[in-house]
């Protein structure tokens, strides 16, 4: 008998006001996997995790977390839960220190899942130690991704959604992004990624979920789709 998914989307269809954005969207996430949703951009991926998070609220379908049915409830229940979302907005507080930022984000620990402690976090993102007490305001963009994923993990996630996590943010940055990220998979986080950048995407993810126009397009491994170059070309190539 296979494991149950952590989270499993069914048929999922979201709106913005008249205009259809999800069309009939459905996949799975495995416990400790990493999946990245692929797409240009308009294509549904951001929709598609405020979905998840109950933040657009779906005419249709379904959206189960560990089993349980969470579509419809209010986003800071379906938070409690344990989905952690870091959105490509980033949104710190920016009057407030990076220490004080993290304590907004603490929740209780969860069983069976990573637990991080400010020390786990600072060894994580070495520069928020040295400005642990500089306000958000004096960070740098990569520095505030950064600090948001940081104030995230504070509320010991089952499951981490990132949304365009090496958006606008310098290389160095980027390669550091990338460390983190294969790190929550050594803990056992569950993960998905929001990624236009297929090279960041190859190195990070388990599996990609291709979305074109809300629709599902391919889900499969990432040698799947070196395979199919019909696939990259018709949905990411610019």
């Amino acid at each position: 008998m296979s494991e149950e998914p952590m989270l499993e989307i069914g048929g999922l269809n979201s709106f913005y006001g008249k205009a259809h954005i999800l069309n009939d969207l459905a996949f799975s996430v495995k416990r400790g996997e990493v999946v990245a949703l692929l797409g240009r951009n308009g294509a549904g991926k951001t929709t598609t995790m405020k979905s998840i998070m109950q933040l657009v609220r779906p005419r249709s379908g379904h959206v189960r977390f560990c089993g349980r049915e969470i579509t419809g409830l209010p986003s800071h229940k379906v938070a409690r839960l344990g989905l952690g979302y870091v959105p490509e907005e980033r949104r710190i507080f920016t009057n407030l220190t990076i220490l004080e930022n993290l304590e907004v984000g603490r929740q209780a620990r969860r069983a069976g899942t990573p637990f991080w402690s400010e020390d786990d976090l600072f060894k994580l993102f070495p520069n928020l130690w040295e400005r642990r007490n500089a306000p958000g305001k004096a960070m740098s963009g990569g520095e505030q991704q950064m600090l948001t994923i940081a104030r995230t993990l504070m509320g010991n996630p089952r499951l981490l959604l990132l949304d365009e996590p090496s958006e606008g943010i310098a290389p160095i940055i980027v390669e550091q992004m990338a460390s983190t990220i294969l790190k929550f998979k050594q803990e056992g986080l569950t993960v998905i990624i929001s990624e236009q950048n297929l090279h960041f995407a190859k190195i990070v993810a388990d599996r990609a979920v291709i979305i074109e126009g809300g629709e599902k397009k391919f889900d499969g491994s990432f040698g799947d789709l070196e395979d199919r170059p019909e696939i990259r070309d018709a949905y990411l190539s610019v």
